[in-house]
């Protein structure tokens, strides 16, 4: 079997999901950086630090997953598209299929 096309939109769509769950992963262990930066900040009666740090768990948790996503999702789709050209141009890719 030989792959010479690849459909961008559809590689893409898959990308940003698996892109949005890495992203989730990395912001929960921001989340628990930023906790223990919480901890440290309430232990020392710094209370700017302690806001700080849990602003900085919340937002890392929701933020990072959408980052990740959008980006995971425009560079797949991009790479798709040359993917497209450089299989046009070469033949494609052999595929063993057992």
């Amino acid at each position: 079997m030989v792959i010479t096309r690849v459909g961008p939109l559809s590689v893409a769509k898959i990308a940003g999901i698996l892109y949005a769950i890495l992203g989730l992963a990395i912001g929960a262990l921001f989340s628990l950086i930023g906790l223990a930066g919480l901890a440290g900040g309430l232990a020392s009666e710094n209370s700017e630090t302690a806001v700080f740090s849990a602003l900085f768990g919340v937002g890392a948790i929701i933020a990072l997953p959408i980052f990740y996503g959008v980006i995971g999702f425009v560079m797949m789709l991009i790479m798709a598209a040359l993917f497209n050209l450089g299989a046009r141009l070469a033949g494609g890719v052999e595929v063993d299929v057992a």
